[in-house]
């Protein structure tokens, strides 16, 4: 009863505005007068600035600079690709720990690109007034275009910066990011894998952990270390429960202002197929480890990622079929429509109806039928929908290198205006270094993820779909992944490249399976992506703009948007829990590591982390909960206090959090964060790296 009192009485609370510590708020927007009576700090628009300049977005995850010379840190797992990446079945660094002795010796990520925020400006004007009087696809692609002019104008051909339109309140704001970016990003540090995910699956998204979950990645230009004069300053003290903290990170994604309606598709049609899905690829890739120690290595990195997307769907599952959390979600909604389209609360004297065919809640309570029906076949064969985490030809690096060359060439060939806005001109940079990079592939997991995927889309959408008859053809899902994997020649980047610089009369003219088979299924694809984008994508977005006005009338600057992976700022304390199911103190330690150790995985102690256990002091904290609001995506966020001094990453949070997808609850809200004390004991004590504890200033 106590937990859903809490619940209820935040969500309500949330109805009318941000409470205490709840929000991932923009920097443009942080509320720091609320942030300082909260947590009796001072910070002020200065320190809001070195946060934001000290804080990196690394691939999905992100990170902290910690020195004036590029260096950064970040989570272990956030590393793991780059990790993998490097190793060979002879030198298997997640098994060693990748240690350099020198900065001569840290090696490039392949395709690690990282970025830093430099300037936030406002666009909404622009790009809603080019949709005004549109509908359907033209409207969405009235948009992209208008997006697409932005960003070229802001970035033009510049290969340090990246411009990004972004998209808040779910239509109801427009910003131009403006971000710093790095291409030649190294590997400067990371532990056995097994020192980073001591517990295994079993010990994920709960607390206590036992985990050193982190690692350090460098920042070069003409090859050279980044001169980062701003930067969070080491801080390798004890913590202390209660201290107040921020937490900078750029979450992957919320859906907290969806409606009740649009939580009923997500909870009926998105989570169910995901989590079976995910589910079933993952007992494959279990399968395919199994059969030798290749593979073993080759998939362990997979099957980490799937583990941890399956239990956070699993986390979002209890949310959405909990009545309590649920009504409580119902509540928050039917008080802002009430205030939203009362006669008392000016928005209608201000030109704005929300009855009628004006009232958003309806509208999209309209679409959700279309959504149901049309998001298994654009999940499988599209991607894109913003909901779900279902991926595209299993996950599978030469399908999705085949279908960026194929769609590449296809949409350079027109105006950048014109094209889908991935294709368009301020974004070919990143992809082209994502295309060319130099990175392994494997046939026999390529093979599983594109045969599982073949045969999930028959399964799901049935042998008589049209879509499917095109995507198979006369051949079996076995056949089919087998022959195209076998013939291909796309995991040789020379060859990729030579595509991508041939542009359209190159890809047709190739004799490339995989090229061959994108090629044919273009026209299948590409109208499904449109009959969403008609009847779903539009109508969504104009209905949610128009709730987002409503939202910005009713409650002013006090609302926040939903994550969408832009940099965020959140805030909390230092502290336990104490609700049913979750009960726990800050701090583990050392001493807890050693007594929870079995010697059998997973709860087997990384070798030079236990052959350093004498070195090492038993009482020093390992990992801590903060009352921050985060979710997934913050992988690697700094901790840093009002002084600027960084004490921890967020790598994790407890499965109750998941919830945090929906909305805020503070009762159970815990991120999970390995110290910078801890990762200094491992620096200095374990892994002989006393370079970095040099360069980081501690002792």
């Amino acid at each position: 009863m106590r937990l859903i009192l809490a619940v209820t009485t935040a969500l309500t609370v949330a109805a009318t505005g941000a409470r205490a510590e709840e929000g991932m708020w923009t920097f443009d927007n942080f509320p720091i007068a609320r942030a300082n009576a909260t947590l009796g700090t001072s910070i002020d628009q200065a320190w809001l600035d070195r946060v934001r300049l000290s804080s990196v977005k690394f691939g999905g995850c992100s990170a902290g600079i910690v020195s004036d010379a590029g260096l950064v840190m970040t989570n272990n797992h956030c590393v793991a690709t780059c990790v993998a990446d490097l190793s060979t079945q002879a030198v298997n660094y997640a098994e060693t720990g990748f240690t350099p002795r020198t900065r001569e010796e840290e090696t490039k990520c392949p395709g690690g690109t990282a970025e830093v925020l430099t300037d936030i400006s406002d666009v909404t004007e622009r790009v809603q007034a080019v949709g005004a009087g549109l509908t359907g696809q033209a409207f969405t692609r009235a948009r992209d275009a208008e997006i697409g002019r932005i960003e070229q104008e802001a970035c033009g051909d510049a290969t340090d910066k990246r411009c990004q339109v972004v998209t808040l309140y779910r239509g109801g704001q427009f910003k131009l990011y403006t971000y710093k970016k790095y291409t030649d990003v190294r590997l400067a540090f990371a532990p056995e894998d097994r020192a980073a995910t001591f517990g295994g699956d079993l010990d994920n998204f709960s607390f206590p952990r036992f985990a050193i979950d982190a690692a350090f990645i460098r920042l070069y230009e003409n090859d050279a270390p980044a001169e980062t004069p701003t930067h969070f300053v080491w801080k390798a003290d004890k913590p202390v429960e209660g201290t107040p903290v921020f937490v900078a990170g750029s979450p992957g994604a919320t859906q907290r202002l969806l409606t009740m309606d649009q939580l009923a598709t997500v909870r009926d049609v998105v989570l169910p197929m995901d989590q079976l899905i995910a589910s079933e690829l993952r007992g494959r890739l279990i399968r395919f480890s199994a059969e030798s120690e290749e593979n073993a290595f080759i998939a362990m990195d997979p099957i980490v990622g799937l583990e941890n997307t399956y239990k956070r769907g699993l986390g979002r599952m209890r949310a959405l079929t909990d009545p309590a959390f649920m009504a409580a979600k119902a509540e928050a909604e039917d008080e802002f429509e009430t205030r939203a389209t009362g006669m008392d609360n000016g928005i209608r004297d201000g030109g704005m109806d929300l009855v009628g065919a004006g009232n958003p809640w309806a509208a999209l309570s309209a679409v959700q039928p279309i959504a149901r029906e049309l998001y298994p076949t654009m999940a499988l064969l599209e991607g894109g929908t913003g909901m779900g985490t279902t991926p595209v030809a299993g996950g599978s690096q030469l399908f999705g290198w085949a279908r960026a060359l194929v769609r590449g060439a296809q949409e350079r060939a027109k105006p950048s205006a014109e094209r889908l806005p991935e294709y368009g001109d301020a974004r070919l940079a990143s992809l082209q270094s994502a295309l060319f990079a130099e990175r392994p592939t494997y046939p026999a997991l390529e093979q599983v993820r594109m045969e599982w995927w073949l045969s999930k889309t028959r399964e799901w959408l049935t042998v008589d779909h049209p879509a499917v008859r095109g995507l198979l053809g006369q051949e079996s899902p076995e056949q089919l992944s087998a022959r195209l994997v076998a013939g291909t020649k796309l995991g040789d980047p020379a060859v990729r490249r030579a595509l991508w610089e041939g542009g359209l009369a190159a890809v047709e003219a190739s004799d490339d399976p995989m090229i061959q088979y994108l090629l044919s299924i273009q026209d299948e694809t590409r109208a499904i992506r449109s009959d969403w984008e008609t009847r779903v994508q539009a109508p969504t977005d104009q209905a949610s703009e128009r709730l987002a006005t409503a939202r910005f009338l009713t409650y002013t600057d006090s609302v926040y948007p939903d994550a969408t992976g832009t940099l965020r700022l959140t805030y909390g304390l230092i502290e336990g829990s104490d609700v049913p199911g979750q009960r726990f103190g800050p701090f583990t330690t050392f001493a807890g590591l050693w007594d929870r150790a079995t010697g059998a995985a997973p709860f087997d102690v990384a070798p030079k982390l236990l052959a350093a256990k004498d070195r090492i002091d038993a009482d020093a904290v390992m990992n801590m909960t903060v009352s921050s609001d985060t979710i997934g995506g913050s992988s690697g966020s700094p901790v840093v206090t009002a002084a600027g001094e960084i004490v921890g990453a967020n790598f994790d949070s407890t499965v109750l959090t998941q919830r945090n997808a929906y909305g805020y609850d503070r009762t159970v809200n815990r991120s999970v964060i390995v110290t910078t004390g801890a990762v200094t004991v491992a620096l200095r004590d374990v892994y002989d790296m006393g370079r970095l504890v040099e360069e980081l200033g501690a002792r």
